[in-house]
C-alpha cells in the first residue's frame, strides 16, 4: 500500500516510535471529500496513513480504520446505502465484529455508513431545517472509555467544525434508551442543536467501544492555526484549543500500542 499524498508537511506531535509503527487505514469512496484530511490528522498523530480503496478485498496490515467525510456515491438512494455494499466494507464489519475487535471510526459521511452497514444503530436523515449546515461545533464527551476517546476527560467540551445535510440523527425511543443506558452515546451537541438529532445526540457507539461514529469533523482541528476559531465555549472556555480534535487520533494510538504490550 502507498501512503496518500499530503499537501505540505505534516510533522508529528510525537516523536515515540512505538506510535510511528501504527498503521491507520483511510478509505476512499467515488464521492469522498475529507480522506486527505484524515491522513493528514494520522501523521500528526503520529501514525502511518495507509490508503484504503472502497473495492479493495483486504485490509491489509493496518491497526485501525478511518472512514472519512463526504459524499459517497453522490448520496444516491440515502447517504451511505450504496457504500455499505463496497468490497471493503464487508471486510471492516468482520474485522470491527471480530475478536480483534479493529477500532473503526467513520466521520460524517462515514458515521452515516457506519448506520447503514448496522455497524452502529439508527439512521441518519435529511437535517431538520432542510438545509446544509457548515459551523464551528462545541461537543461534550459523555464516553472516553472508547477506542477514540480515551486521550479526552469524560465531560471536557471540545470544538470542532460541522459539516454536513444529513446529520440529523434519529432511533426509536427503545434504542436511544438502550445508548443512554449503555453510555454509548459518545457525545452530545452542546448550546445548539444544528440538525434536530434526537437527544443532541452527536456521536454514538458500538457495545464494545472500539466503532464510533459522529457527525462533527475532527480531522478538520488538529493544527494549530488551522481550527476553529478560539473563544467558543470548548476551545478557550475549558482550556481547548484549534486542535481539539486530535486526540481521537492520539487516543486509538495509545490502544493500540497499550494492546500490543
Amino acid at each position: 500500500m502507498t501512503e496518500l499524498p499530503l499537501i505540505g508537511e505534516a510533522v508529528a506531535v510525537t516523536a515515540n516510535p512505538r506510535l510511528a509503527g501504527a498503521r491507520i487505514g483511510v478509505v476512499t469512496f467515488p464521492g469522498t471529500l475529507d480522506d486527505r484530511d484524515a491522513a493528514r490528522a494520522v501523521r500528526l498523530a503520529g501514525a502511518t496513513p495507509v490508503e484504503l480503496w472502497h473495492a479493495d478485498t483486504t485490509l491489509g496490515d493496518v491497526d485501525a480504520v478511518v472512514i472519512p467525510g463526504g459524499f459517497s456515491y453522490g448520496d444516491y438512494l440515502r447517504a451511505g446505502a450504496i457504500a455499505r455494499f463496497a468490497p471493503l466494507m464487508s471486510r471492516i464489519i468482520d474485522a470491527a465484529n471480530s475478536d480483534a475487535k479493529l477500532p473503526v471510526l467513520g466521520i460524517c459521511n462515514g458515521f452515516q455508513i457506519l448506520t447503514e452497514s448496522h455497524l452502529l444503530p439508527g439512521s441518519m436523515i435529511k437535517n431538520d431545517h432542510l438545509k446544509f449546515m457548515c459551523r464551528d461545533q462545541v461537543l461534550r464527551v459523555e464516553n472516553n472509555s472508547t477506542a477514540w476517546t480515551s486521550d479526552y476527560a469524560a465531560g471536557q467540551e471540545i470544538t470542532v467544525p460541522l459539516k454536513n445535510q444529513d446529520g440529523q440523527y434519529i432511533a426509536d425511543e427503545k434504542v436511544l434508551d438502550a445508548l443512554e443506558a449503555e453510555g454509548r452515546v459518545v457525545f452530545r451537541y452542546v448550546g445548539f442543536n444544528p440538525n434536530g438529532s434526537r437527544r443532541d445526540i452527536a456521536g454514538i457507539s458500538n457495545a464494545a467501544g472500539n466503532v464510533v461514529g459522529l457527525m462533527p469533523h475532527p480531522e478538520h482541528a488538529v493544527e494549530a492555526g488551522f481550527g476553529p476559531e478560539t473563544g467558543l465555549s470548548g476551545s478557550a472556555g475549558n482550556g481547548g484549543s484549534d486542535t481539539d480534535g486530535l486526540g481521537f487520533f492520539t487516543s486509538v494510538l495509545n490502544k493500540i500500542v497499550g494492546g500490543a504490550k
